[in-house]
């Protein structure tokens, strides 16, 4: 069943992505081939599209300087998720004696599963050196002026994710709001957690792990056999036996919350063997 549900979240993610059209704002970054992300500059891509020709715009800014170029770019859609574009007109820009800017052209390629349209560039002149750029959807609007389009610190946590190979952030949002939650059932009087759930769990971790402000909350039950005493000291240790196996897993202390209750909340009539095993289970929501 858990595996299901993984399957089923990626299909419905794949294909709910992939319907999204080129057309809009996208941000990221440039580097040479050779070089590191940290090496990188800003790169703002405008699409505009008819049938499969493509116009629009590019906006260079240099990390850690007012320094901007804005070009015309016109090319094609390739196929539903590729396009192939060039620079060809300077419309505005901002230099130093220090920086030369050499139009380039690019093939990229958006991948559904990761959210990045991401490929390679050669610049037109000179050396015509190589490198590559990867972006994601952006909420900015374009601009023209010489301020920058947003504050650049967007580009040190976009480095992270990437190196840590975190998906788009349109895609990360999307999984978690469409998480499926399911409990977490336990044998008789047992806090050991099952190996059967071990997928589903390190799923959930990873949900987390894309969110820097996302907490899991871990809520541990019992069905109705003891002790209210003994019951909530049971819960308690059904999930502290999630938390440890989470922590395991990569996810920070600070990112878990436990709650513990006992009997106090079944979901199923305790009088019953199916009733007393549905209660006796961890539930989650994020935080």
């Amino acid at each position: 069943m858990k595996m299901f549900l993984l399957l089923l979240i990626g299909f419905v993610s794949l294909n709910a992505i992939a319907q999204v059209k080129m057309d809009g704002i996208w941000q990221g970054l440039i580097v040479k081939d050779g070089a590191k992300w940290s090496e990188s500059s800003v790169l703002f891509l405008e699409i505009n599209s008819v049938d499969k020709n493509l116009t629009g715009r590019t906006r260079e800014e240099v990390t850690k300087s007012d320094c901007y170029m804005i070009q015309k770019i016109k090319g094609t859609i390739t196929d539903s998720v590729s396009i192939k574009f060039k620079q060809y007109i300077t419309e505005t820009k901002k230099t130093t004696p220090k920086i030369t800017w050499i139009p380039f052209e690019a093939k990229l390629s958006f991948d559904t599963l990761t959210g990045y349209l991401a490929g390679s560039y050669t610049q037109l002149a000179g050396r015509k050196t190589t490198g590559k750029i990867t972006m994601y959807r952006s909420t900015a609007e374009f601009s023209n002026s010489e301020m920058i389009m947003l504050h650049q610190s967007w580009r040190d946590v976009f480095i992270q994710d990437l190196n840590q190979k975190r998906k788009a952030p349109a895609i990360r949002e999307w999984e978690r709001k469409n998480f499926v939650f399911e409990p977490i059932y336990f044998d008789y009087d047992k806090d050991s957690l099952k190996v059967e759930y071990n997928a589903y769990l390190k799923e959930m971790v990873r949900v987390v792990l894309d969110h820097t402000d996302l907490r899991i909350k871990i809520t541990g039950h019992t069905d109705a056999d003891g002790s209210n005493a003994y019951n909530k000291e049971l819960s308690e240790r059904r999930a502290k036996s999630i938390q440890d196996f989470f922590v395991k897993c990569g996810l920070p202390p600070h990112k878990v919350v436990t709650d513990f209750k006992g009997e106090e909340e079944p979901v199923d009539n305790n009088k019953t063997d199916n009733g007393k095993q549905r209660n006796r289970r961890v539930d989650f929501t994020f935080i």
